[in-house]
């Protein structure tokens, strides 16, 4: 596939019995053996709010024993030059970062992360901690809020490899919760304050050791052909929804998904505007509203929700990016004045990681829990792109964990964050009261090229099968218009020939299963003993599918590379 879906940069780098990927500034797919012993290692700079210092790599040079890169972190009011230094000998990788800084700035974290595989679930593991003791614990199975390991300086992996981190104190994240397919590894323990200062002419050294496994692990045993997908019913098909355009007047009236997701942000003045743009499109509407407690822009906003279609509201407290029990309370109370009768639901506006931290804050008398994923939060490759939606998979299964038979609604899921829910420092925000300079994500949101790849259809499709589990009522991706949009002034994106197919599906029997693989997915609908099943291949090859729907006979199909098909028979 051609960018700007796939690399076309990636460098295999062998010594002894190691391997590796580079691909940017990324030291990639680590393997000793065969055997993926870590799925990546970088070195990162983030600025005061949490945002990615741009990389640059100036040079690589490289002989059978030392690969160096060459980087330049430079922007965000940051410059720091380093060079990453991998050095291979029997039995051990070493990688060293040697940075010098060259100019004051507030950071919240620089230095080397390490991501390793998701499949390490479960995995046993003894952490050698600084003050000389060791931990027998484990890789988290369930998507862990907090930290799983702490204080970290040395990692023995049972049947993997041995980690030794210096130059700072390092400790562990999930970063499943953010739907990365990884665990990371990372310094500057976050109870320490942040952001903190960084002077000019500073230096930061860190190293990790890499000891090859001293045990053997399961290979991988590779794509089976024909790959098997075996689906089977699974309650009623989600319904499609897409989110109102945040872009700048003009946008057109759209069509496409089944309702509108709109969030009004009453603590600007366009939110109005807003609302009514949303309403344009004739569709039903879910309600997401961001409060920073005022009585009287509850009133408002509720007193305008009068005679609108809405389908269900949820509200964000403003600070938590969660709903508390005072918002809840607040908007109960303002709504029930305006005579409005709708499901009243709870939720994160962000991440599935705040769902997560904050169960026991979220109310739990309301009707269903909201949750939206990112795929693109900590990297921005396609690797990390595909690899989010097996992951998606473990989020919609802990989301109606958590919601414990209430309903459950994803969405919606944009590429690229839609705003910083880390951010240290206020977000732009609308001064008016029309529309002319948008508002929400037009203001906090990233776009990202790929939302115009053919691709990306692909993903949409694989997307669902992976978030469509029993108890997911609805499902919501991106906006109807703009640069984070199905359509734009070029016209009509790929993908929203994928919501559409989705969206058809509305009123029949869910047909879900699992992938074999991560790669390859398949979702379907059963109406009026008749079977339409959609199958998508993230793949960089073509591959045969045996497709396996309850009741069904089998269907056999080629599904080329980064497409998708759809196939409809008899039930």
């Amino acid at each position: 596939m051609s960018s700007p879906w796939w690399r076309t940069d990636a460098r295999e780098w062998r010594s002894h019995d190691w391997r590796l990927e580079l691909r940017g500034d990324e030291i990639a797919d680590i393997s000793h053996r065969g055997i993926v012993v870590l799925r990546a290692v970088r070195a990162v700079v983030r600025d005061r709010g949490w945002q990615t210092v741009p990389v640059v790599v100036q040079s690589v040079d490289g002989d059978p024993e030392v690969l160096k890169l060459t980087l330049r972190h430079e922007g965000l009011g940051a410059r720091v030059r380093s060079t990453l230094t991998v050095r291979a000998r029997a039995g051990e990788l070493v990688i060293e970062w040697d940075a010098v800084n060259e100019m004051d700035f507030d950071t919240c974290r620089i230095g080397l992360v390490v991501l390793h595989p998701a499949s390490d679930a479960g995995r046993a593991v003894i952490v050698d901690h600084d003050d000389g003791s060791e931990e027998a614990t484990s890789f988290p199975r369930a998507l862990t809020p907090h930290q799983p390991m702490r204080d970290i300086r040395r990692l023995r992996i049972d049947g993997g490899a041995s980690i030794a981190f210096a130059g700072d104190v390092f400790e562990m994240e999930d970063q499943r919760n953010w739907t990365d397919a990884s665990f990371k590894t990372y310094s500057r323990p976050l109870d320490l304050p942040y952001p903190y200062a960084l002077r000019a002419g500073e230096t930061v050294r860190q190293a990790i050791t890499i000891g090859a496994p001293d045990a053997p692990i399961a290979a991988d045993p590779g794509r089976a052909s024909p790959a098997v997908i075996a689906l089977r019913e699974c309650g009623p098909f989600p319904a499609v929804g897409v989110e109102a355009s945040t872009a700048r007047d003009p946008v057109p009236a759209s069509s496409v998904g089944s309702f509108r997701v709109v969030e009004l942000d009453l603590t600007t003045p366009a939110w109005a505007a807003a609302l009514a743009r949303a309403s344009s499109d004739g569709l039903p509407l879910d309600i997401r509203i961001v409060s920073d407690g005022d009585a009287r822009a509850a009133d408002a906003a509720a007193t305008a929700l009068a005679g609108l279609p809405v389908l269900r509201v949820t509200v964000f407290d403003r600070a938590r990016h969660v709903t508390t029990p005072a918002s809840t309370s607040l908007f109960r109370a303002a709504l029930g004045s305006a005579g409005i009768r709708v499901p009243l639901l709870a939720g994160a506006r962000s991440h599935f990681t705040e769902l997560n931290r904050e169960q026991a804050t979220i109310p739990r008398d309301t009707a269903g829990i909201v949750v939206t994923t990112t795929p693109l939060f900590h990297a921005l490759d396609t690797e990390q792109l595909v690899e989010a939606v097996a992951v998606q998979r473990l989020v919609a299964e802990e989301t109606v964990r958590i919601a414990e038979g209430r309903e459950v609604h994803i969405g919606p899921v944009a590429l690229r964050p839609r705003y910083n829910n880390v951010a240290t420092t206020a977000q732009p925000a609308p001064t008016r009261s029309d529309l002319a300079d948008g508002y929400g994500a037009q203001f906090t949101g990233a776009d990202d090229e790929r939302q115009a790849a053919p691709e990306l259809a692909a993903w949409v499709i694989a997307s669902a099968a992976a978030s469509a589990v029993p108890g997911v009522r609805s499902l919501s991706w991106f906006e109807t218009w703009g640069p984070r949009g199905l359509a734009d002034h070029r016209g009509r994106m790929p993908a929203a020939d994928a919501v559409d197919a989705l969206t058809e599906l509305r009123g029949s029997v869910l047909l879900g299963g699992s992938s074999p693989d991560g790669l390859v997915w398949a979702i379907g609908g059963r109406a009026a003993e008749r079977d339409t099943t959609l199958i998508a291949n993230l793949d960089v090859e073509p591959r045969v599918l045996d497709v396996r729907a309850h009741g069904s006979a089998p269907v056999r199909v080629t599904v080329t590379a980064g497409s998708w098909v759809r196939v409809a028979g008899a039930a």
